[in-house]
C-alpha cells in the first residue's frame, strides 16, 4: 500500500485564475470549497470558493506510485484523466496511467477522508482497479465512478479500442467485483454497418455518468483531443433507465451504434470542448470540461457552464 503525500508543491497550471490551463478536469465540493483535479505530473489540483477564481495549485502525490511505473512501461508520473467521488465517508480519487497510442494502461485508486489543503492526512493508494494489455478490447483509462439508484458502485471507462466499458466495483471502490466482466456502453464501430458512416477509428472516450430524474445520462467525447486548434472533440449524451444501458440519444439511436445527442463542441472562446464532468451543486447543474483557447493559440483551458434541463428531460448548455 502506498501512502501518497498530499498537496505537494508543483509548477502551477498557468493561465488566468478564472481560466486555468487544465486537461480532463473533475471537481468535488467539501465545506463550500470546490476542489478541481486534472491531468498533470502526479495529478494537478486547484481550489475555488466560487467555480470562477482558482488558486492553490499543487500536485496530489509527492511521489509516483511504484506499482504504476512497474505496470505501465514508459509511464513516468504524468497522470491522466482523474475522477473523484465521495462515498462511505471518504473521497475516492481514481487516475489513469498510460502512454499515448497504447492500451498497456492502468487505473489506480486512492482515498482520503478530507480534501482540505490544510490537512496533513495522506492519500492512501490501494493500487490498480483495472489494467489493460495488448489483446484486450478496451483501454483502462478515463475512469468515472457512479453509485446507482440502488446504492451499487460502478466504474465506466475507456478510450478508443472497443469503446466505453462498465464494470461493477466492490463496495470499497478499490477493485472490481469478483466475476465481473466489462460490458460495452458506447462504440462507434459496430456490425453490421448501417446508414451512418463509421469513423476509421473508434474515436470515443472520457465517459461520465450522472443521475437525474430517474435516468442515467452517459456523456462521452467523440473524435480527437490534444491537437490544439486542430482538435475535433465534441460531447454527446445519451440516457437510459438502466445503468448498463442501452443508452440512446434524443433521436432514439443507440450509443452502441455511434448514437448520442450533441451537447457541445466549439464555442466563441474555445474549439473542441470535451472530456466533461457534470454535477449538481447548490441547485445548479454544472458542466465542466477543457477546451482549446482561440485567444491563447490552442492552449487547453477550463470551461465551466451551466446546464438547463429541457421539458422532455435532456441536458442543454445554458448560453
Amino acid at each position: 500500500m502506498f501512502a501518497g503525500g498530499v498537496w505537494a508543491s508543483a509548477q502551477a497550471p498557468s493561465g488566468h485564475a478564472d481560466s486555468p490551463m487544465v486537461h480532463d478536469p473533475v471537481i468535488a465540493c467539501e465545506s463550500g470549497k470546490y476542489y478541481l483535479f486534472s491531468t498533470g505530473q502526479r495529478l494537478f489540483s486547484l481550489v475555488s470558493d466560487d467555480l470562477h477564481e482558482w488558486k492553490s495549485p499543487s500536485s496530489v502525490f509527492k511521489e509516483v506510485p511504484q506499482w504504476a511505473m512497474d505496470s505501465v512501461p514508459g509511464y513516468k508520473g504524468h497522470t491522466w484523466a482523474p475522477d473523484i467521488i465521495f462515498h462511505n465517508g471518504r473521497y475516492h480519487l481514481f487516475y489513469s496511467c498510460s502512454t499515448f497510442g497504447k492500451n498497456t494502461s492502468a487505473m489506480g485508486h486512492a482515498s482520503r477522508s478530507t480534501l482540505s489543503t490544510s490537512s496533513d492526512e495522506p492519500w492512501v493508494d490501494t493500487g490498480a482497479v483495472i489494467t489493460s494489455h495488448p489483446g484486450d478490447d478496451y483501454n483502462a483509462i478515463d475512469p468515472n465512478v457512479v453509485i446507482d439508484y440502488d446504492g451499487k458502485p460502478w466504474m465506466t471507462f475507456g478510450s478508443f479500442w472497443g469503446g466505453i466499458k462498465m464494470v461493477r466495483l466492490k463496495d470499497d471502490l478499490s477493485s472490481v467485483l469478483d466475476g465481473e466482466n466489462p460490458v460495452t456502453l458506447c462504440t462507434r464501430l459496430y456490425t453490421p454497418a448501417d446508414e451512418r458512416p463509421m469513423p476509421k477509428e473508434n474515436s470515443v472516450e472520457a465517459p461520465f455518468i450522472m443521475k437525474h430524474d430517474g435516468y442515467y445520462y452517459l456523456f462521452v467525447s467523440y473524435d480527437y483531443c490534444c491537437r490544439g486548434l486542430k482538435s475535433t472533440y465534441k460531447v454527446v449524451v445519451g440516457r437510459s433507465h438502466n445503468i448498463c444501458g442501452p443508452y440512446v440519444g434524443r433521436d432514439g439511436r443507440s450509443m452502441l451504434k455511434g448514437g448520442g445527442s450533441l451537447l457541445i463542441s466549439d464555442t466563441p472562446e474555445h474549439v473542441a470542448v470535451g472530456h466533461c464532468a457534470v454535477y449538481d451543486f447548490d441547485g445548479r447543474t454544472v458542466f465542466i470540461a477543457h477546451g482549446y483557447s482561440r485567444e491563447k493559440n490552442g492552449e487547453s483551458h477550463l470551461v465551466v457552464k451551466d446546464i438547463r434541463w429541457s421539458d422532455d428531460g435532456w441536458p442543454e448548455i445554458d448560453s
